[in-house]
């Protein structure tokens, strides 16, 4: 089974959400009729890494979310991977409060998670969608917006988006890219944010906007298409050289929630690369 090797910016997604998750499960279980909050992990992993500035294991979100107290009432852990699933339901068979998934996080989340998680239940989740690619298809993250019981965080794979879909040529993209980008998008409205069009002495062409404005687009889906209320400026996250490779997103109804994830990522903002 290959264990992923995580950068200095991955460990720090991991404190934040770590982070989060604390303050979340405590407050919710602080309420004067406690909500059943559940964790939900849409790309769980083996739930540990191995760091690559010192080479030790260290815990993944799962895991760090499983050692939690007060305790999440529910863990839903998945992973496309079968090698990797199979190792977290041996790792977690004591716990009653854990359910193992194995297969395509966007079918399991709409089937078999979120219906467990409704608004009028009297539940809650958080919701870590944090993949190395493009995903997941924009129907789950509206699905969660409408529910309004679900936060998420989510990785916005800005990296795979300009390798691979935003070229400065974006005739020369493929097809299958195409349609990549526009199950994560939810539509073709993408081109709006990612190109604008700039005169020229042969009349016009596309320019390619910036990686920033390009996220801004997507922050303000989130609100607008989505649903969710409350959605703080993205994290970006680096790699050694300082390129930003995806963008940390945060999205919420609650007020509260919003302004506890808009300091926490203020604080790591100033931490630097390393």
């Amino acid at each position: 089974m290959k264990i992923d090797e995580v950068g200095y910016w991955s460990e720090l997604k991991l404190e934040i959400i770590k982070k989060y998750a604390t303050a979340y499960s405590q407050i919710l279980s602080a309420q004067k009729r406690p909500l059943e909050h559940h964790y939900i992990d849409a790309f769980a992993g083996a739930g540990i890494h191995v760091a690559r500035r010192t080479g030790e294991f260290i815990l993944g979100s799962p895991l760090n979310a499983l050692n939690l107290s007060p305790p999440f009432k529910h863990h839903h852990l998945i992973d496309l991977d079968g090698q990797r699933a199979d190792h977290l339901s041996e790792i977690t068979k004591e716990r009653a409060d854990v359910t193992v998934y194995q297969g395509d996080c966007n079918a399991i989340l709409l089937d078999e998670v979120f219906p467990k998680v409704r608004f009028q239940d009297y539940r809650r989740a958080l919701c870590i969608l944090d993949p190395y690619k493009l995903n997941p298809n924009w129907n789950v993250v509206a699905k969660a917006g409408e529910m309004k019981s679900l936060e998420i965080f989510l990785n916005f794979m800005v990296m795979d988006m300009n390798m691979n879909v935003l070229w400065k040529n974006p005739d020369a993209v493929a097809p299958t890219q195409i349609e990549r980008m526009n199950r994560f998008w939810g539509d073709e409205s993408w081109r709006n944010a990612a190109y604008r069009t700039e005169a020229d002495l042969f009349g016009s062409h596309e320019e390619k906007t910036t990686n920033d404005e390009v996220a801004e687009a997507y922050r303000q889906r989130l609100k607008d298409f989505a649903g969710f209320k409350f959605v703080p400026k993205p994290m970006p996250m680096r790699n050694s050289s300082g390129a930003i490779i995806y963008y940390l997103f945060f999205a919420s109804h609650n007020a509260t929630a919003g302004r506890i994830v808009e300091e926490i990522f203020e604080r790591y903002r100033q931490r630097g690369i390393r």
